[in-house]
């Protein structure tokens, strides 16, 4: 797969996720992760792992998404703060948050669906002299 058509098939998984449409996110990455090579390899499964997650959550399954939040997060947490211009960090907080209320029996609430961000970049200032 060309680089231009793994970048495609990306921002299309992000639009999936971001759209509440898990489970296609999840098949249209995955045909990332079945050609790449690490470290993307993991990046992508673990983005893979998220989807899946918020897919059985909303399919009734809390143990299930319980169980591939905490997969997800392991393989998220190897990356840094911002990759790919995402905020990943973000992701994680509420994948944890999640993790930990459907472990404590508590219903997170669908309305409460994580999104992915882009990174926000601060406009750069001048400085002021002195």
């Amino acid at each position: 797969m060309k680089s231009a058509e793994k970048k495609k098939k990306f921002e299309l998984g992000l639009e999936h996720f971001n759209s509440r449409k898990f489970f296609e996110a999840h098949e249209v990455w995955e045909e990332i992760w079945l050609v790449e090579a690490e470290p993307e390899k993991t990046f992508l499964q673990g983005l893979i792992q998220l989807a899946a997650a918020y897919h059985h959550y909303e399919h009734g399954n809390p143990d299930g998404a319980e169980s591939l939040l905490a997969s997800g997060i392991v393989k998220l947490s190897r990356f840094p703060v911002h990759h790919h211009g995402l905020s990943i960090e973000e992701l994680r907080a509420a994948a944890k948050q999640w993790a930990r209320l459907l472990g404590e029996g508590k219903n997170p609430g669908s309305t409460r669906l994580p999104k992915i961000e882009s990174r926000k970049v601060e406009a750069s200032r001048p400085r002021q002299a002195r």
